[in-house]
């Protein structure tokens, strides 16, 4: 990412979750949060990396890159109007009609 990361509106702390528990909390934490706020995950998860990005770009979400270089692994996103749900129990699913 280029440019200096906005700062956190909201924060998610992911430690000692793993891609399926992680998602899983921020879909929840997300939940109700305006278009434009800018959520920093905090993970212990090495394939964050991957997850969040790939997650973003399933539901609309706009990545923003890892901030800084802490600990924790934190990444930022900003979240955005009309994203595409996904379903309360699997939120690496987008939600529609079960068939």
């Amino acid at each position: 990412m280029t440019g200096r990361t906005p700062p956190a509106d909201l924060t998610v702390d992911g430690t000692g979750l793993l891609c399926v528990t992680l998602l899983l909390r921020l879909r929840q934490e997300i939940d109700g949060a305006e278009p434009g706020t800018v959520v920093h995950v905090v993970t212990t998860d090495p394939a964050a990396p991957l997850d969040l990005p790939a997650w973003c770009h399933m539901t609309g979400h706009h990545y923003l890159g890892a901030v800084g270089a802490e600990s924790h692994s934190v990444h930022a996103l900003r979240l955005t109007a009309g994203a595409r749900a996904t379903r309360p129990d699997a939120p690496w699913h987008r939600a529609g009609p079960q068939g």
